[in-house]
């Protein structure tokens, strides 16, 4: 089964690329994906006949309870059948059904075979997480399916619907599936029938947030809505997801929980009202719809209530009737769907007083709807025949559920001679429709569906071997399918529907009023979109009442609900430890004051200049800190970090006035430093009760003994960044890399590579020799600064120093897994010293100093992160666990080598990149900026570049 995922997921990322190579002609083999979960389950029939299971198990994240656990009953042996070979017929007919020229193909096919991956994970999990997962994933899928056509509004309306209403299901569904599992004590599916439930109102909780889940998920009343607008998705999306894959999830769901809460309230009271509901307002709606799209929609929404009462049943016979029908109904309604679009292709149009006389013109295509159709009005010997019989065997003891269930097979006959009628006959008062030739590939998977209803009620006895394992969970029972069993109640209760639905067709033009008059209450759609209206309008109030663009008061009310609410929370529990030494040596008071100093007098400084040194100094002052406790990596790391900081300030505040505003006014002022120093008093008390309420022994104790043992090194930091917590700065560096693509989209607005062409001037051969005889260039670029901005005795520092910093970053990467420094360090490093080369020699210098791209460096260094981890996976290892090696080179000797390295490589390489797209963010690019007369100058404005011709 995962190999089969693995397929799925596969062909979904190539299939852009096929649809390129081999245009509409990539779904043939694209279908292969689905068809291969059609063999698999035709091949494990045997064993689903004698009532086995066939599973699979993999390890994943066991913290979670989430385990690749997959798992084939005779339910999901049936949807897998269904996901699979109906997904691999649509398939083949959308290779004729798009247009060669369809410039989204590529995207549908692969969420298409995405769609249909995630809809066998679905009814194969045996994990409630897992199935959670592929659930939300079939929601995801769909979205970008029915919104195909992202031109046409009613396909983005469409969309956005059916994915905030499923969803929205989906979260309760999730709620009540970890309510579940935790009371069960396992989250495995086929070990909770013997695991222990509650049988209070905890258990009625969970049971009304599941079904909340199903409902939305199949369409039932009273978001039944959804469905019929999701008809604006292309038809094959019509015919796989909304006959046959997604709207069956929930009726899959009802199926799969029946066993567990069949007998408990208020499962079976939701069930039925719920699905008689839709059953009838459904069929009721189908009769007055003159699209063949919609009126096939509407019968969905009916037949989905009908499914959802016998799944939901919880009886032997109801639940064989059940599955019976989800056979039928996924046959019958995807064959009608491709017919619909065999005709709207054909023919130009699907609405019924448009058509007339497609029978003679289109034989065929007529033959497969008369079986289809025969087989959802329930006509022998069609398996809908067979179905529909045992409908009405599993209630003949329920006289009122039996009389909601004949009125809505009565609604079907007429809706579905309704279709016949509209779609193929011949109207006195239409000349005959012109159609195109319908192609070998758009008719033949209409026909094997077709034909597959009537083999399967042809072959009932059969059919009822392979189903009646999954019945007999519900206990003992007679009742078997059959082709016919005689005369008696269900016999004549399908006579009964079917004159009547005869009825209710001849005399559709004298109903046409009463029809048209008899609506639901309300319509679900319409007040869909007042909610989400009201929900937008509320949404806009609020924001326009609390977002005023302060961004003071954005941050003074964060703060303030800091110091109410966990600040309170202290005062009140008074959870103090014994015992506080508030320092450890009179230099640890020293420092403590200064940070205070700088921190107060940085909320009284008046110029931006002053502010950003005295901030330095507080971060100058915590890198002291670590120094008189011991942390000589951290305080290397955070001396780095400010001085970098302090870099990125200055280029900042050159865009800016070199004085704050008036205001705060005094008032204010004190209110806010008032503010900060409540955050402090919390913030320290919480650090407190934090250090003194740990009852467990920490993990960091066991650090120092795995650093040398599992990471190969005896700087705990190092080792610990990237190899015991190595996930953890996996993730960092990842968002580095993201924060860097962020800035620079900000600021350039042209590509990032570097400021542009070099001068004539700083070619690679240099200035001619004449011209060195007249001056000495110490950097390239210095000729291009102003006189005034040049400082010769700058340019010589910077290039004496600047190669000894660069080796000196390399030497903290290659010590740095047993002495201070790393990977991290090491790049902020040859961050600084671009930083040095920038500002004394300009932009151009910078492009001197490092003349490639930020972004492949910066994806360099995550490529090398993760190929780094990858590789310990290909060498049977855990993912980034570290390996030695050691070498003997010629001339240096032995080498004692932790493939960590590799990964710490990866670090510092991201950093440089992250510092090198920021030097040309707000460095070279908004000195460019300002030349071209793009922003205001300011007094901490250098002045500007002159060229040297």
């Amino acid at each position: 089964m995962l190999v089969l995922l693995s397929l799925h997921l596969a062909l979904a990322l190539i299939a852009p690329l096929l649809v390129r190579w081999w245009g509409r002609r990539a779904c043939y083999l694209l279908a292969l994906a689905p068809a291969a979960v059609f063999g698999w389950a035709v091949a494990i029939t045997g064993t689903v006949r004698d009532g086995g299971t066939v599973a699979e198990t993999y390890g994943w994240v066991r913290q979670l309870h989430l385990d690749l656990a997959l798992r084939v009953t005779t339910l999901s042996w049936l949807m897998v059948l269904l996901v699979g070979g109906i997904g691999a017929l649509v398939l083949v007919y959308c290779a004729r059904y798009f247009a060669a020229d369809d410039s989204g193909l590529g995207r549908f096919a692969a969420t298409f075979v995405g769609f249909a991956g995630a809809m066998f994970g679905l009814v194969v999990s045996d994990n409630l997480v897992l199935l959670y997962v592929f659930w939300e994933l079939t929601t995801v899928c769909s979205y970008l399916l029915i919104g195909q056509n992202p031109e046409k509004w009613a396909s983005r309306r469409a969309a956005a619907q059916a994915l905030v209403i499923t969803s929205v299901g989906g979260l309760a569904m999730l709620i009540g599936l970890i309510m579940l599992g935790q009371r069960a004590g396992t989250y495995r599916i086929s070990e909770l029938a013997d695991a222990p439930l509650p049988t209070d109102g905890y258990l009625a909780t969970l049971v009304v947030l599941l079904l909340v889940g199903a409902l939305t998920k199949s369409a039932i009343f009273p978001v039944s809505f959804w469905l019929p607008a999701a008809m604006a998705a292309p038809t094959p999306v019509s015919a796989y997801l909304h006959a046959a894959a997604m709207v069956k999830a929930g009726v899959y769901l009802v199926a799969l929980f029946a066993p567990l809460f069949a007998d408990d309230q208020p499962w079976r009271l939701l069930v039925y009202v719920a699905g008689a509901v839709t059953m009838l307002l459904g069929g009721w709606a189908a009769l007055r719809q003159t699209d063949l799209k919609l009126l096939l929609a509407y019968g969905t929404v009916s037949q989905l209530g009908l499914l959802f009462i016998l799944t939901g049943a919880g009886t032997r016979d109801a639940e064989l009737a059940g599955i019976t029908m989800l056979l039928a109904h996924a046959l019958f309604k995807s064959a009608l769907f491709l017919v619909v679009g065999i005709v709207d292709h054909s023919a130009g149009t699907r609405e019924l007083p448009a058509l007339s006389g497609l029978w003679r013109r289109m034989p065929l295509v007529f033959a497969a709807a008369v079986l289809a159709v025969a087989s959802m009005a329930g006509l022998p010997p069609l398996l809908g025949f067979v179905g529909k019989e045992a409908v009405f065997e599993a209630f003949r003891h329920d006289p009122l559920l039996l009389t909601v269930l004949v009125a809505g097979a009565t609604l079907t006959v007429a809706y579905s001679l309704r279709f016949l009628w509209g779609a193929f006959a011949t109207k006195a008062a239409l000349p005959a429709t012109p159609t195109e030739p319908v192609a070998v590939a758009m008719l033949a998977p209409v026909g094997l569906l077709a034909v597959a209803g009537l083999a399967l009620g042809v072959l009932a006895g059969p059919v009822d071997d392979l189903l009646v394992p999954y019945a007999g969970q519900f206990g003992p029972g007679k009742y078997h399918l059959a082709l016919w069993h005689g005369p008696g109640l269900a016999a004549g209760l399908t006579l009964v529907a079917l004159a009547g639905g005869g009825l209710l067709f001849a005399l559709r033009h004298r109903m046409a009023r009463l029809v048209e008059r008899m609506r639901a209450p309300f319509d679900g759609g319409t007040a869909y979109e007042r909610v989400t209206y009201w929900l937008d309008r509320v949404a806009v109030e609020v924001t326009g009442a609390t977002q005023r663009g302060s961004l003071p008061q954005y941050l003074g009310t964060i703060l303030v609900v800091l110091v109410v609410v966990p600040g309170g929370a202290l005062l009140i529990g008074r959870p103090w430890p014994e015992r506080i030494a508030l320092w450890h040596s009179p230099v640890q008071l020293v420092v403590a004051v200064v940070l205070a100093t700088a921190a107060v007098l940085t909320v009284r400084a008046r110029r931006r200049l002053t502010a950003m040194v005295l901030v330095g100094v507080t971060g100058y002052g915590t890198a002291m800190m670590f120094i008189l406790y011991g942390a000589p990596d951290l305080a290397l790391t955070q001396f780095l970090v400010e001085t970098v900081s302090i870099v990125m300030f200055v280029l900042v505040l050159r865009r800016l006035p070199a004085n704050f505003s008036a205001r705060p006014l005094r008032a204010s002022r004190w209110l806010r430093a008032g503010i900060g120093a409540a955050v402090g008093v919390v913030m320290a008390g919480l650090a407190l009760v934090a250090a003194g309420g740990r009852e467990a022994v920490p993990i960091s104790v066991d650090f120092a003994e795995l650093a040398v043992s599992y990471g190969h090194g005896r700087n705990i930091v190092n080792v610990t960044l990237v190899d015991i917590r190595a996930w953890d700065t996996m993730g960092e560096i990842a968002v580095l890399v993201v924060a860097a693509t962020g800035v620079a989209s900000l600021i350039f607005q042209r590509p990032r590579a570097g400021p542009g062409p070099r001068r004539p001037n700083l070619g690679r051969r240099g200035p001619s020799r004449p011209e060195r005889r007249r001056e000495r260039v110490w950097l390239r670029a210095g000729p291009t600064l102003r006189d005034r901005r040049r400082s010769i005795v700058f340019e010589v520092v910077t290039r004496l120093i600047f190669h000894t910093i660069v080796l000196f970053s390399l030497y903290l990467v290659f010590s740095g897994h047993n002495a201070p420094g790393g990977g991290f360090s090491g790049g902020l490093v040859v961050g600084l010293a671009l930083a040095v080369r920038y500002l004394a020699g300009g932009r151009y210098e910078l492009d001197e100093a490092a003349p490639v791209d930020a972004g492949l460096v910066l994806g360099t260094g995550l490529f090398v992160s993760v190929g780094a981890g990858a590789l310990a996976l290909l060498a049977g290892a855990e993912v980034l666990q570290s390996a030695v090696l050691d070498l003997y080179l010629p001339v240096i000797g032995e080498v004692h080598l932790v493939t960590s390295l590799f990964f710490d490589i990866g670090v510092y390489l991201i950093v440089v990149g992250l510092v090198l797209d920021i030097l040309r963010s707000l460095g070279a690019e908004v000195d460019r900026q300002i030349e071209a007369g793009e922003g205001p100058e300011t007094e901490l404005e250098p002045l500007r570049e002159r060229e040297l011709t």
